[in-house]
């Protein structure tokens, strides 16, 4: 190794200071993520809007989501991770900010439902544009600097990291929202910023476009064979996961009968512990059992077909939450399989667009609960979702038991070169 490639390398040190920095970008992130769905089903209600209006604002993001984050995988390889994890980082600060803002001027002013509808499904368009290039930057940022044998704990951590969020928003906003309903939509914004201010003074990154000069014409592709089960398992795995954090809500209200605030507190209880045990997957099982790809991907498909079973039973309170704790331990689980499981089989070159591509399946299955499994619960049954989520679950069980997947039985413990 040259003189020029010995400083071009991130020190220890600087490794570990930007898995912190990264750490509290992504929490931020999680915690979004579960502080949307506990808290707008019950003001969306009182706004007028119906379920199938709620899921096509999580839709449209997540369809921006998934075209965007293989582009943002391609730049980050080309540009470097450190600005594409930023542009995400300000996406996310500015459409959470502006989302609270717009739900709070629509409860206490006159505004049309429909303009305020527009508006609302902007602020997330512009959140699935720009911030899905974090995740993905940051999966890259973490593999660029690991080895194979590190690679699962690395690809472990961030996943820990949104984890930690998840479990930190339900409470974060059950708290708030005592004293104001639409100030943790503001805090959390701040917090982005936080993590955007956080990544620019300190987070250490030298390369320079020239140091990709290996990446390969041909871009890699949704059917490359390397990729493609993993592709559909964390597709299925995204689907699974939006039906139990957009429906969830809904169910309580008219199956459980709560009010809002009642709904909210038990959803909150629900996401957080589901969160807690996604944590506990990906921080202790995993570091300290060092599964095959294979087993955590059967694994976790085995932790998914329970709780949707358990579905089937007459509904209670801790039913509902006992649901949610185990399909944590799954959704940690299947996640780092598939993530980890593709880092592994592609070129260093390739990082960036890898992540970009399992980045994008974390958001195809959201697309397609509004016109599934929210139509299903609008005009079935309200129990037809969690069927369906059944179905979906053990097709994955089937599919990571088959022959496809047999080749990542084994720990790939070879090292590379990392930067």
């Amino acid at each position: 190794m040259n003189q020029i490639e010995t400083s071009q390398m991130t020190s220890d040190a600087e490794k570990s200071r930007g898995i912190k920095i990264l750490f509290i970008s992504i929490v931020a992130v999680g915690m979004g993520q579960t502080l949307f769905s506990a808290l707008l089903p019950p003001i969306a209600r009182n706004l007028g809007l119906n379920e199938m209006e709620v899921g096509l604002m999580f839709t449209l993001s997540a369809i921006c989501w998934t075209i965007f984050s293989p582009v943002w995988g391609r730049i980050s390889d080309n540009v470097g991770r450190k600005p594409v994890i930023m542009i995400g980082m300000l996406a996310f600060a500015f459409s959470t900010g502006s989302f609270g803002y717009l739900l709070q001027y629509g409860i206490e002013n006159a505004v049309p439902v429909a303009l305020l509808y527009i508006l609302l499904m902007l602020s997330r368009a512009l959140y699935g544009v720009f911030g899905s290039g974090t995740p993905v930057a940051a999966q890259a940022y973490i593999a660029d600097r690991t080895s194979r044998s590190e690679r699962s704990k690395g690809v472990a951590a961030i996943g820990a990291a949104f984890g930690f969020g998840a479990i930190l928003g339900p409470g974060f906003a059950a708290i708030l929202a005592v004293y104001n309903l639409f100030l943790p939509f503001y805090l959390l914004a701040f917090l982005g910023f936080l993590g955007l201010m956080s990544t620019l003074i300190f987070l250490t990154e030298r390369r320079s476009p020239e140091v990709f000069e290996n990446i390969p014409e041909k871009r890699l592709k949704l059917n490359d064979k390397r990729i493609g089960g993993l592709m559909i398992i964390g597709a299925g795995t995204s689907f699974v996961q939006a039906i139990l954090l957009q429906i969830s809500a809904f169910f309580v209200l008219d199956v459980l009968h709560l009010n809002a605030q009642e709904t909210t507190s038990l959803v909150g209880i629900g996401m957080m512990g589901m969160a807690i045990m996604t944590l506990f997957s990906q921080l202790v099982l995993i570091p300290r059992l060092d599964p095959s790809v294979r087993a955590m991907l059967i694994s976790g498909a085995v932790l998914l077909v329970i709780p949707f079973c358990m579905f089937m039973l007459p509904m209670s309170q801790i039913l509902l939450v006992a649901c949610m704790v185990i399909s944590g331990f799954g959704f940690g689980l299947i996640r780092t399989g598939t993530a980890a499981g593709a880092s592994l089989v592609v070129r260093p070159e390739e990082q960036g667009a890898v992540a970009g591509l399992i980045g994008a399946t974390a958001a195809i299955g959201i697309i397609f609960v509004p016109v599934t499994a929210m139509a299903l619960y609008s005009y079935v049954a309200p129990i037809a979702p969690y069927i369906l989520g059944l179905i979906v679950s053990a097709l994955m069980l089937i599919m990571v038991c088959g022959r496809g997947f047999r080749h990542m039985n084994r720990v790939l413990s070879q090292d590379t070169r990392v930067l």
